[in-house]
C-alpha cells in the first residue's frame, strides 16, 4: 500500500525558505503568487493490506521521526493505485 505523508511548517512558525522561493519566482516573471510555504512529502510503501493500520503506523512514523511536532505539522493519505 502507498502512503503519502506530507510536513509542512504550522502556520505561525515563520518560514523565510518559502519566502525566498516567492520572491525569487516573483523575480522571474510569476507576479500573481500571494504566499509560498515550503514542505516535506514522503511516499511510504508499507506491506500492509488494512487502510486504517497502514495510516496508523504512518501517523506514527511522523510523530517519532519524520515532522517535528513543535514546529510542523503533517497530513498522512493513502494513494490508490
Amino acid at each position: 500500500m502507498k502512503l503519502q505523508v506530507i510536513v509542512t511548517l504550522k502556520k505561525d512558525v515563520l518560514d523565510p525558505q518559502g519566502s525566498a522561493i516567492k520572491n525569487s519566482l516573483s523575480n522571474m516573471g510569476f507576479k500573481n503568487i500571494e504566499s509560498l510555504r515550503q514542505g516535506k512529502t514522503f511516499e511510504i510503501i508499507v506491506k500492509e493490506k488494512d487502510e486504517k493500520v497502514a495510516l496508523s503506523k504512518a501517523k506514527d512514523m511522523c510523530e517519532k521521526l519524520l515532522a517535528n511536532l513543535t514546529i510542523e505539522d503533517y497530513s498522512v493519505k493513502a494513494i490508490k493505485e
